[in-house]
Order: C-alpha cells, then sequence, then structure tokens
C-alpha cells in the first residue's frame, strides 16, 4: 500500500516538473539571434574580388546587379564599338594607300606594264600615262570594294565572337550556301572572273572604242560583271564580261587613219599620187589635225584596180581614237584638190558623152 502510493506521489511530481513554466534563463537559452537578412543589390558580388569589369564597376556604383551584368551591358558594347572603330580605321587606311597608289603617274615596274605599252615606244610620254592613269583608276575602284568587303567580314566575325555566337557553324553554313549559289550562279561567277582579267590585261577601259562582237562602241563603264557601250546613234550597250569572246580595240597605243581615194582610168596616177601626198602633209602639219597625227603620212600608192576605178591609198599615224575624225579631213582636202588639178573621179558606167559627140543620139 504504501509503495503504490510513493509510485503515484513520483509520477505525478515528474509531471509537475515537466510541465513547469520556464523561468528568464531558459528563455534567453532558448532565444536564438537571426541571421542578417542578405540585399542583392548592396552584398558584395562573388566576382568583386577578381580583376576585371565586375571589380571595376562595383568599385564605382556599389551595385551588385551592374557589377554582375557588367560584361554584357558594359564591356561587350565596348569591344564591339571598338572592333568597328578599328575596321573603319583600316579601311580608310587600305582605302587611301589605294588612291595614293592609282592617283600616281610614276612609271610602273617594267614587268608590271602591259605589253602593249612596252612595244609602243612612238607614243608620247603624255598619252601612255593618262591611259595608265585611266587603268589605274578603274582597279582602284575594284580593289577598294574587295578590301571593304574583306575587312567588313573579318569584324563581323569577331562581332559574332563577342556575341558568344560559334562562328564556326556560321561559318559552315556560309560555306555550303557559297557552293550552292556558285553552283547555281556559273553564269554569275564567270562574268566576275572574266572582269577581273579583263581589267588586270588592260584589254580595254572607259573612253576606249571596242568591237565586242554583237556590240561596237565607246566603252563608258568598266564593272566586274557588264561592260557598258554607247555605239555611233546613241544607244546604251551592257554586255556581261563572260560573253564576251573576243576583244577588237581602236584606242590602245596609236591608230591609223586609212584614206582610199578612187580615181578614173583616164586620170594621171603619179599626178595624183603626188597632189594627194602633198595636201595631206600640209593639212596634218597644221590645226586642227597636228594635235592628232603621230607620224607624217604615208602613200602607200595604187591599192586596188577595178573595171571602174583606181583606187590609191594613204595611212597616217594618229592618236588612238581620232582616226575618224583625220579621215573625214582629209577625204575633204584630197577632193578639193583633185577638183583644182581635174583630176577626175571615176564614173560607174563609164565616162559620160558629151552632147556634141558624134555618137550621142
Amino acid at each position: 500500500m504504501r509503495g503504490g502510493a510513493r509510485t503515484t506521489l513520483g509520477a505525478v511530481r515528474f509531471a509537475c516538473e515537466s510541465v513547469r513554466t520556464p523561468n528568464s534563463r531558459d528563455l534567453n537559452d532558448s532565444m536564438e539571434t537571426p541571421e542578417p537578412m542578405e540585399l542583392p543589390l548592396l552584398t558584395e558580388p562573388k566576382c568583386a574580388n577578381e580583376p576585371g569589369w565586375c571589380n571595376t564597376v562595383y568599385g564605382w556604383t556599389g551595385n551588385n546587379w551592374l557589377a554582375s551584368y557588367s560584361e554584357v551591358l558594359i564591356a561587350t558594347p565596348l569591344h564591339i564599338a571598338l572592333i568597328l572603330l578599328v575596321a573603319f580605321i583600316v579601311r580608310w587606311l587600305v582605302h587611301r594607300t589605294i588612291n595614293r597608289l592609282t592617283r600616281g603617274n610614276g612609271k610602273p615596274p617594267k614587268l608590271l606594264t602591259p605589253l602593249r605599252e612596252r612595244r609602243a615606244d612612238s607614243l608620247t610620254a603624255e598619252l601612255l600615262s593618262e591611259r595608265r592613269i585611266q587603268r589605274a583608276r578603274t582597279i582602284g575602284s575594284v580593289l577598294k570594294s574587295i578590301a571593304s568587303l574583306v575587312i567588313y567580314g573579318l569584324a563581323a566575325i569577331y562581332v559574332l565572337q563577342e556575341l558568344s555566337i560559334q562562328v564556326a557553324p556560321v561559318l559552315a553554313s556560309a560555306g555550303v550556301l557559297g557552293v550552292a549559289v556558285a553552283f547555281g550562279a556559273q553564269n554569275l561567277v564567270r562574268d566576275f572572273l572574266s572582269g577581273m582579267f579583263m581589267l588586270v590585261e588592260d584589254q580595254y577601259g572607259v573612253g576606249d572604242v571596242v568591237d565586242l562582237g554583237e556590240a561596237s562602241g565607246t566603252v563608258e563603264a568598266v564593272g566586274l560583271r557588264v561592260t557598258t557601250l554607247r555605239d555611233i546613234n546613241g544607244t546604251v550597250w551592257y554586255v556581261r564580261n563572260g560573253e564576251i569572246l573576243r576583244v577588237g580595240n581602236s584606242s590602245q597605243g596609236f591608230a591609223f587613219a586609212v584614206v582610199d581615194f578612187p580615181i578614173s582610168h583616164t586620170s594621171d596616177v603619179e599626178k595624183a599620187i603626188t597632189v594627194a601626198t602633198k595636201v595631206a602633209t600640209d593639212a596634218t602639219s597644221r590645226e586642227p589635225l597636228s594635235k592628232d597625227v603621230l607620224d607624217p603620212p604615208e602613200m602607200l600608192g595604187v591599192d586596188k584596180i577595178t573595171a571602174d576605178t583606181i583606187t590609191l591609198r594613204l595611212t597616217v599615224k594618229v592618236r588612238p581614237g581620232r582616226q575618224w575624225s583625220v579621215q573625214r579631213r582629209l577625204r575633204a582636202e584630197i577632193k578639193r584638190a583633185y577638183d583644182e588639178e581635174d583630176i577626175e573621179p571615176p564614173y560607174p558606167y563609164g565616162r559620160p558623152v558629151p552632147p556634141t559627140s558624134p555618137v550621142h543620139p
């Protein structure tokens, strides 16, 4: 009986101790100091202790967000701007160099001089210089276009790298696309290659009078793909360079003014030759023909004999492109002299019978 009472009393005491109100010491022990709240814009970023834009921006602003995205917001745009600036400067320097080279009047190395200029020893230095400058400027414009394409292409590749875009797939895709375009545009590629060789070989240039087969006239523009001509009637022809199989150039080096003048069989041939030679020599020694003539006229003599006519031929070496004006002027001068000297022209149906002739009906 007593043992059971003790057991009950102990249980009650234990229960009371377990539910007793905690004292202040227990409350102090049970209270924990809360951790400070971290503000994302004020805390120091992980990259703040590393050298670079993050550390610099955080030191300037103390802003975690700006420091964390400093590479994207500041570094990348600055790098792109620097790449573009360098590209513009390099392009300007290259264009300036090309302009200085193409505007020079100095004589190029003999190996680089076109073959026709090496052979044309009788031409004046002024004529060769004009032709060389014209060709150099045309090639210079092409070189500037190629240089701009290469410089801007490299700049675009560096910009893509700054934007973390994989360049290899882009280049591979561009290569495949280039092959496809080249295969589908073979005529276009042929036109460009032909135009490039024509410029380098100096087959013709702006201002030349050329015969390209289907079209002939004065060259107004020479491009990598198309050559523009204007014929004597004023019609403009656009000829693809890949379709040009032959070129007849009347403006390279020098030209010959060929003057044919027929006389009748009853005329004195020696007198006709003497008169024509004297008239041509006098006409080419004074203005306006003297500035276009390179050598004195050369009388070749009788060139052709038919049943009705005897044709005499005279040639004059002139500046390129001036042969037609010289021919017209000499024909007029010789015709006037023949009329004064009673040198008769040929008659297509024989000499007319005078009305007083006995055979006249």
